[in-house]
Formats: structure tokens, sequence, C-alpha cells
């Protein structure tokens, strides 16, 4: 509310008057797609189509004119990656690869109009990576232009309402898909990104000034810490809440942090995981572990204290550690989580398996028992 002089105040109207809301100047539709830069597209393709169900939909390479890089496209209900790999050992996709290992390079936007958002947030000031561009085929068009965001990290704005073709234009349908063996899985809910030192607020700032977003949870290192090392997350949602990253920060602690061990084997800050959304975790975790995902274990007495703290659930607690899902509740509901190991080699990419029953939490109540387990797998590693 405007600050006002008391005389002013006094005039006013006994009634209160609500302000008119902020005009969105990026209305965001969703996630678009996640472009995943590796080093065998072919071979990754395969992994998330055997063991997370995706389906291939839709490929460009040399066949199709892309003379450079190789591209295959996976989708689960609304979740679609894209799995790119460069086609010479010179490509500027290689020295990304030789630098962070597989990983995420594109977190792209879907959009009514791609110019006015790349307009208004380099406006406001996003670096441009890419000026919009058409392309063009037998299916229509679609427009995209990029910004940088944190780290070697890019959003892509697509505009794809004139297109009609498998995913966009220089893409091929791939008809059926004989390896997917799909789980369940129905959206992306969020995507996390690690930053370095007292970089967290920075990029809170970005998101809110160049991006429009606004600030819908805080964890401080009292939430999220253990007895050896602690991380700050400020959580920024877009308008209409369908797109929420959350932005983690290391925090001193004894030894060194999940957040850190990132940083240093990424290196430089970069995308964390991506969390999954489902309507029945236990059948979408059941499948998952069948098709070969590994996930974090959590310990038999996180679930003798389980409803003592969240309450009554619908779930049976004893299937609920079977699988080792986690459970946290706040005043609007309940939510169900789970964490897969690291998918790549380097401890870098991991994804998490959620089911939202109401609650619109990040697990408040599971910080301590999954970072534990987390630096489980760190001291395996030699890294905590």
């Amino acid at each position: 509310m405007s600050a006002l002089s008391h005389s002013a105040s006094s005039r006013a109207s006994t009634h209160a008057v609500a302000e008119p809301p902020e005009p969105d100047f990026l209305p965001l539709k969703g996630t678009d797609h996640v472009e995943f830069y590796v080093g065998n597209a072919r071979q990754a393709a395969y992994f998330y189509r055997a063991a997370f169900g995706m389906s291939l939909v839709a490929y460009a390479g040399p066949e199709t004119g892309q003379r450079d890089r190789a591209s295959y496209v996976v989708e689960q209900g609304k979740i679609r990656f894209v799995l790119t790999t460069p086609l010479r050992s010179d490509h500027p996709i290689a020295r990304h690869i030789a630098r962070h290992g597989d990983g995420a390079r594109a977190l792209a936007l879907w959009v009514d109009d791609a110019r006015r958002s790349w307009e208004e947030t380099t406006r406001r000031g996003a670096k441009s990576v890419t000026a919009p561009y058409v392309l063009r085929d037998e299916h229509g068009s679609a427009v995209l232009a990029s910004i940088q965001a944190y780290g070697d990290t890019i959003h892509t704005f697509v505009e794809r309402s004139d297109y009609t073709g498998p995913f966009l234009p220089g893409f091929r349908a791939v008809e059926s898909d004989p390896v997917a063996r799909p789980v369940g899985l129905k959206h992306i809910d969020h995507m996390v990104g690690n930053v370095g030192w007292n970089q967290m607020n920075e990029w809170v700032d970005f998101y809110a000034r160049v991006m429009g977003f606004s600030l819908y949870q805080h964890f401080d290192d009292k939430d999220i810490s253990t007895e050896y090392s602690a991380l700050m997350s400020k959580v920024m949602a877009n308008g209409n809440g369908y797109v929420k990253f959350p932005i983690n920060e290391p925090a001193a602690g004894k030894k060194k942090s999940q957040v850190e061990e990132y940083l240093d084997s990424y290196p430089g800050p970069g995308v964390q995981h991506i969390a999954l959304a489902t309507d029945d975790i236990l059948l979408s975790v059941t499948k998952l572990r069948e098709q070969g995902v590994e996930f974090l274990h959590v310990p038999h007495t996180y679930y003798t204290e389980l409803e003592g703290r969240v309450g009554k659930i619908d779930e049976p607690i004893r299937e609920l550690e079977e699988l080792g899902i986690l459970v946290d509740r706040d005043d609007q509901g309940y939510m169900l989580q789970i964490f897969t190991r690291p998918v790549e080699d380097r401890p870098t990419l991991f994804f998490e398996i959620i089911q939202r029953k109401g609650s619109r939490s990040f697990g408040k109540g599971n910080f301590k028992a999954l970072f534990e387990a987390i630096e489980r797998e760190q001291a395996a590693r030699g890294n905590l």
C-alpha cells in the first residue's frame, strides 16, 4: 500500500480498496521442454525410455538436414525432454559436455509471444543468447528466442500456436516406440538450480526483476541442515504458478554440502534436479524401481515417527517404507516425494518424483532425512 500522510489517510474512505494487480508482462503457459546436452543422445534416449518410461516421439539429425547435431525428443504426459549430442568434437555443445558432463542446458518455457517475451526480459536486464527467429516446415511455423540464466543454463521462449508437427520444425515424427514403458508421470512440478556462495539473492532478484516471478517459499540453513552440512533455498514462481524455480546456495557447515559437491563436480551453477509429478506415486515408483531407477535410501526410524509427524494419510506406511517414499504436510494437505540417485556418473543431476494431495510445500519436514541420505552417498564417494 502506498504511503499516505496522516491527514490524507483520515480523509480516505473507510472501505478498503484493493489495488489492481500488476499485469503479468511474461505470461507463461508452462514448461515447454528441457534440453539436455549429452555425450551420446541415442543411448541417453534409450535410458529415459526404458527406465523412466518416456516415449520417443521425434528426431532431428543428419537424416533430416540437421548436420551438426542429433536430437531425440522423449515425452510422458506433459513432460518433454530433448536429448542433444554434437556430431563434431569442436562443436560448442562438445565443449559444454567436456566441462559439465551430461546436463540440462535449456529450460524452455511455453509462451504465446516469444518476441515479446524476449523483448520484455532483455529490456529488464536479461542477457540475450539468441534473438527471436522463426522455424518453418510443412506443419507450420514456430518462434523461439533465448536468454541467459545461471551458469551455462538458458531459458528458451517457445511460441508454437501456429505449429502442428511432432515437436518443432525440422524434427521428424517417430510413430511408435516399442521400448517405452510408461510409469504414470504427468508434468514437471519444479526445477531446482544450484548457484554459488552468496548468489541466491542475486538470482532471486533476476527472476523477480527480469521475469516477473515472486517469492513462493523460503528456507534457510536452520530449515535445511544436518550435523555436517547446510544450504539455503528460495522458491520463485511465475504469476499463474505454472513454473517454479527453487534456487539453492551453500551455507557454512562442518563438511562439504551437497550443493558444494555439485558446484565442484559440474562445475559451476546448473540444474540440480527436476521434480516430476504423478497421481499415484506408489505405482510410479514401483514401476521405476522395476525398470532400474535407483533411489536414495531412507532409514526405518523415519517411518516409525511418520504418523506422529504428519497425521493420518491414505497410503499404507509399510508400502511407503518398502519404496522409500517421504511424506510431509502443510496447512493445505500433504505431499509424497522420493529422490533418485544422480543419473550421471558425476554427482550432479537427479530427479524427484512427487505427488501432491493438497500441499503446496516442498517437503520441509523431510529435509533432514533427505540430506542425511545424500550425505551417505557423498561419504561413499569420498566427497563429504
